[in-house]
């Protein structure tokens, strides 16, 4: 299948005016890349200010190939993600082949065989990553097809390249941002395509699950049940939410009426944002602000 730039739809784009071209070697490249869509952000590593910000929306896929293609087709035409002289690089993975394992019991030599508790492993065509543990003392495994890690790596052999699941740089943002509040609430994630829910108390990892939302009741649906697993109200506990919903859409006045104690969370403390990314709302794209966490 030939692929061309019209398989990929560039959705938002902000630049700072500090952004400088001749800096890239003084800067931070965040992709976060999935099956349906790409982030691209560009962080100036001397004050943690973003300069640079792009959402994509990726075609239809039917293979890996056919992904690798897509991506091959938006690096080729982009002005920078081609460039291999970044200071740092760090790719965040979105997809459900994962596992988190503590990190006391963690055997790098056995990570095949913990993603497999949780997912089918093809090691003739998926390479199995994993993360090093930060505040959640937990390490997650995870699965990327060869042809497009091998691919990644290839293009930026030069720099220092690190790549992060999902759910790790999810997880890692709350713990930033928990206030250890008592009862401690629930965070959730709305991706395009999915909900990611996790649970902190006391500077500890409770809960992360990830569900697949095929239509706007399957929100409702998962987020009480987790309610109820963890044994919290649903008219009192306290939700903060991140993610693809607007403060005055229809989904989210919908959404109230089922969850009342409901605020937005915001943007990770540890960056910088001018004036010209007051248009996006600071509750969205926190997965790909947190791939940036140290």
């Amino acid at each position: 299948m030939q692929v061309t730039a019209a398989s990929f739809k560039l959705i938002k784009k902000i630049k700072d005016e500090k952004f400088d071209e001749e800096r890239l070697h003084q800067y931070t490249l965040l992709i976060n890349i999935g099956v349906r869509d790409l982030q691209v952000a560009v962080v100036d590593t001397e004050d943690s200010r973003l300069l640079f910000f792009e959402d994509y929306v990726l075609g239809d896929l039917t293979s890996s190939d056919d992904w690798l293609g897509q991506l091959q087709s938006l690096f080729e035409a982009h002005p920078l993600l081609m460039a291999g002289f970044w200071k740092i690089v760090k790719i965040g993975i979105k997809n459900n082949k994962f596992v988190q394992v503590p990190s006391s019991l963690f055997i790098e030599s056995s990570a095949v065989e913990y993603l497999r508790f949780n997912s089918h492993v093809d090691e003739s065509k998926e390479v199995v990553l994993s993360d090093a543990p930060q505040q959640s003392g937990a390490v997650t495994v995870f699965a990327l097809y060869k042809n497009v890690h091998e691919w990644l790596q290839g293009l930026y052999a030069n720099t220092r390249l690190n790549f992060i699941h999902q759910s790790a740089s999810l997880i890692e943002g709350v713990m930033n941002v928990d206030a250890h509040d008592n009862p401690p609430p629930l965070y959730l994630y709305i991706d395009r395509f999915k909900l990611h829910v996790i649970s902190v108390k006391e500077g500890k990892l409770i809960y992360y699950n990830q569900f697949v939302i095929k239509q706007f009741s399957d929100y409702v649906k998962y987020i009480m049940l987790v309610l109820n697993a963890l044994n919290m109200d649903q008219q009192k506990s306290k939700v903060i939410l991140w993610g693809y919903i607007g403060k005055n859409s229809p989904h989210y006045q919908e959404f109230v009426k089922y969850i009342r104690n409901v605020s937005f969370g915001s943007r990770p403390a540890h960056l910088k944002f001018g004036y010209q990314f007051d248009e996006i709302q600071e509750h969205h794209f926190f997965d790909l602000y947190t791939i940036d966490l140290p």
